[in-house]
């Protein structure tokens, strides 16, 4: 009897420690983002992810301006990006966005031609949102994004 107690003792402290054990290193569910502290041209980009189960699972990656039009909805700059860099803001959004998923915050993230600035940001926001995941805090972090 005395030794079922104690295989039971041991196995309730077993379960009840395997989940800290996990969460400790690796990224802790809930939503986390990074924002940029200053606007860049008129526009604030952003970083939000989704964490379930230890994994990201879902990335928005975007830039607002002051009233909180979308920069990827804009279609005038859409085609004035286009025609002078060869892509545009949905395009590489969701090129970056896609790799972060990908790469779940481990590996680097590939620039596309005519949108490295934003790869510069993007990389600056996502290390943060990471972290940010990795300590379990919720709460917006605010990234200094200035390019020299």
């Amino acid at each position: 009897m005395k030794r079922i107690l104690t295989m039971l003792l041991c196995l309730s402290l077993a379960v009840l420690l395997l989940p800290a054990c996990e969460t400790s290193e690796g990224l802790q569910d809930g939503y986390y983002t990074a924002q940029a502290a200053e606007f860049n041209f008129g526009w604030k980009e952003y970083i939000t992810i989704l964490v379930k189960g230890g994994n990201i699972i879902s990335v928005e990656y975007n830039a607002e301006n002051a009233s909180g039009f979308i920069k990827s909805w804009d279609n005038a700059y859409m085609q004035t990006m286009l025609h002078s860099n060869g892509t545009y803001p949905n395009e590489y959004t969701r090129y970056y966005a896609s790799q972060l998923l990908s790469g779940q915050g481990e590996s680097g993230i590939d620039a596309i031609t005519g949108a490295t600035s934003s790869h510069e940001s993007f990389q600056m926001l996502a290390q943060a949102v990471v972290e940010q995941a990795r300590l379990g805090d919720s709460s917006i972090v605010y990234v200094d994004t200035a390019h020299e």
